[in-house]
C-alpha cells in the first residue's frame, strides 16, 4: 500500500469511531433511537477496527510510516500523527481487541445499560477507542497529553457508569487522582525533553538520548517510570486498578485491562529506547525489580480474591509484571551493549502485550457473560455454571489455560521467550545482570505456577460442582453474538501460541 491509501485508512478509522460515537450521542434522550443507535454505534466501532488492524499490519509488513500534520492554532510547534513500526503495533493490539469486543458489546449493553443509558455507553464506547488510537498515533507531546487526558476522563465515565453504585463512584475518582498525579510527571518529563531539544515532534525527540546529559536524562527516566507506570498499573502505583477495572462494563473491562493500561507500556518503550536510548545498569535492574514485584503480588493478591472481576484486575498487574521484565532485561542487555539480546527480550515483552490483550480481553468477555446471566461476581454464589453455559465455560477455560501459560496457547510462547531471553542473559559478565537475572527467571517460574493454581480455583469455584444460589440455577448462555466474539478471540489464543511467527516475523 502507498503513503495516500495508508493516510486514507487511518482517517477511516478517526473517522469511524468518531461516527460512531456521535450515533450514541445522538440516540440519547430517545427511546426509540436506543436500538439504532447501539447498532450504528457498535458497528461503527466493529470496522473502525478491523480497518485498525488492516493499516497497522500493512505499516507493519512493508516498514513504512505515516505522517499527518494537523491545523491547529496552537502557537507551540506542529501537531502530528505518526505511524511507525512501535505506534502500528500497538494500534493493532488495540484494533483486534476493539473488533472482538464491539462485536459482544451490543448484546451486553442490551441487558446491562438500562433504559436511556445504552446511548452513553455507545458514545463514551467509542470516544474511548478513539482515544487509545490516538494516543499511539500521536506525532507530538502537545497532542499526546490532550489525547491522554481525554482518555483518561473518558475512562473515569465509564468506570462510575453504574450512576446507582457508590463503589464504582469510589473507584472513578481514586483513579482520577492517581492518573492525574501521573501526567504530571508526564509534562515535567516533556518539558525536559523540550528543553533539551527545542522540540515537542516525537520525530526530533527520536534519539535525543545522546546529546541530554546523563543528570536530566535520569530525571525523564524516572517521570516516564511513574507517568506511564501509573497508567500501567505497576506496583506500588496500582491502587486504582483492581478498584476501577471490577467497577466499569464488562465490555469496557476487557479494553481497559486488555489495551488501555498497554499505553502506559508504550509510552516507556517509546521513551526508553526511542528518546532516551541505551542508560545507566540500574535502570534496568530498578524496572526488574517493579517488574518481579508487580507478577509475585498481583498474582498472590488474585488468589485471595472472591470476586471474579477483581481477581482478573489483579491478574493483569501480574501480567504487566511480566512484560515489563522483558523491558527491564532489554534496558539492561542495552547498558550491557549486547544489542541482540536486548532485541530478542523486548520482542518477548511486546509479543506478551498482544497475547495478554486478547486472553484477558476473553476472559473478561467470559466474567461479563458470567455476570449478566446471574447478577454476582461473587464466586462463592456461582457453581456448576459448566451445565448452564457451556460454551462460556468452554471459552473461558481457553482464556484461563493461556493465562496460565500452558501449552500450546499463545501465553505460553510469549513467557517462554521471556525465559529464553532472561537466560541468555548469563553469557554477559556484568555482576549486576549475573545477580538479577536468576532472581527475575525464578520468581517468574513462580508467577506461572501460582497463576495456574489461581486458575484451577476461579475455574473450579465458577463453572463446576453444583450451582450455590437462585441465580447461578437459572443462568442462560448469552446470545450467539457474543459467544462469537469470545470464541474470535479463543482462536486467536490458539494461533498465536501454535504460530507466533505470524506476528513475530512483522
Amino acid at each position: 500500500m502507498d503513503g495516500e491509501i495508508l493516510q486514507i485508512l487511518l482517517f477511516l478509522v478517526i473517522g469511524g469511531y468518531g461516527g460512531g460515537a456521535l450515533a450514541g450521542l445522538l440516540s440519547v434522550g430517545h427511546a426509540r433511537w436506543e436500538k439504532m443507535g447501539s447498532t450504528v454505534g457498535f458497528a461503527a466501532a466493529t470496522v473502525s477496527s478491523v480497518l485498525g488492524c488492516i493499516v497497522s499490519a500493512a505499516v507493519l509488513l512493508s516498514g513504512r510510516t505515516v505522517d499527518v500534520g494537523l491545523p491547529h492554532v496552537l502557537p507551540l510547534g506542529e501537531l502530528s500523527l505518526h505511524l511507525d513500526s512501535l505506534s502500528a503495533f500497538f494500534l493493532l493490539v488495540i484494533s483486534i481487541v476493539g473488533t472482538f469486543v464491539s462485536l459482544y458489546s451490543p448484546g451486553y449493553a442490551a441487558h446491562t445499560a438500562g433504559a436511556g443509558r445504552t446511548g452513553i455507553l455507545v458514545f463514551l464506547y467509542n470516544l474511548f477507542l478513539l482515544m487509545m488510537a490516538g494516543v499511539v498515533i500521536a506525532g507530538d507531546a502537545i497532542l499526546f497529553l490532550i489525547l491522554w487526558e481525554v482518555m483518561s476522563l473518558t475512562t473515569f465515565f465509564l468506570i462510575v457508569f453504574d450512576k446507582k453504585s457508590s463503589a464504582s463512584r469510589r473507584a472513578g475518582f481514586l483513579y482520577v487522582i492517581m492518573t492525574h498525579g501521573g501526567t504530571a510527571f508526564l509534562v515535567v518529563m516533556f518539558l525536559l525533553l523540550f528543553a533539551s531539544t527545542g522540540s515537542f515532534s516525537f520525530s526530533t525527540l527520536q534519539g535525543a538520548g545522546a546529546t541530554i546529559p546523563e543528570p536530566v536524562k535520569t530525571i525523564i527516566f524516572l517521570c516516564a517510570l511513574v507517568g506511564f507506570g501509573t497508567k500501567a498499573g505497576i506496583i506500588p502505583l496500582h491502587i486504582w486498578l483492581p478498584e476501577a477495572h471490577p467497577a466499569a462494563p464488562s465490555n469496557v473491562s476487557a479494553l481497559m485491562s486488555g489495551v488501555m493500561i498497554k499505553t502506559g507500556i508504550y509510552g516507556m518503550v517509546r521513551v526508553f529506547f526511542g528518546f532516551l536510548g541505551p542508560g545507566a545498569e540500574w535502570w534496568g535492574i530498578l524496572v526488574l525489580v517493579l517488574a518481579v514485584t508487580s507478577s509475585v503480588l498481583g498474582v498472590l493478591y488474585a488468589l485471595m480474591e472472591h470476586d471474579l472481576k477483581r481477581l482478573l484486575a489483579f491478574h493483569s498487574i501480574e501480567n504487566i509484571g511480566i512484560i515489563l521484565m522483558g523491558i527491564g532485561a532489554a534496558m539492561l542487555f542495552s547498558a550491557s551493549g549486547n544489542h541482540p539480546l536486548a532485541a530478542l527480550a523486548l520482542l518477548a515483552g511486546l509479543y506478551h502485550v498482544l497475547n495478554h490483550a486478547v486472553f484477558k480481553g476473553l476472559l473478561f468477555l467470559g466474567a461479563g457473560s458470567v455476570v449478566n446471566a446471574t447478577g454476582t461476581r461473587n464466586m462463592e454464589k456461582l457453581g456448576g455454571l459448566v451445565r448452564r453455559l457451556p460454551a462460556t465455560a468452554a471459552l473461558f477455560l481457553v482464556g484461563s489455560i493461556a493465562i496460565s501459560a500452558l501449552p500450546p496457547l499463545n501465553g505460553f510462547v510469549s513467557e517462554w521467550l521471556t525465559f529464553q531471553a532472561l537466560l541468555q542473559g548469563f553469557t554477559i559478565a556484568s555482576l549486576a545482570v549475573k545477580i538479577a537475572i536468576p532472581l527475575t527467571v525464578a520468581l517468574l517460574a513462580l508467577t506461572g505456577a501460582l497463576a495456574a493454581a489461581c486458575f484451577v480455583k476461579a475455574f473450579g469455584i465458577t463453572f463446576l460442582g453444583l450451582p450455590r444460589s437462585e441465580a447461578a440455577s437459572a443462568a442462560h448462555e448469552p446470545g450467539k453474538l457474543m459467544l462469537g466474539a469470545m470464541g474470535g478471540l479463543a482462536f486467536l489464543c490458539f494461533l498465536l501460541g501454535i504460530a507466533p511467527g505470524l506476528v513475530i516475523t512483522m
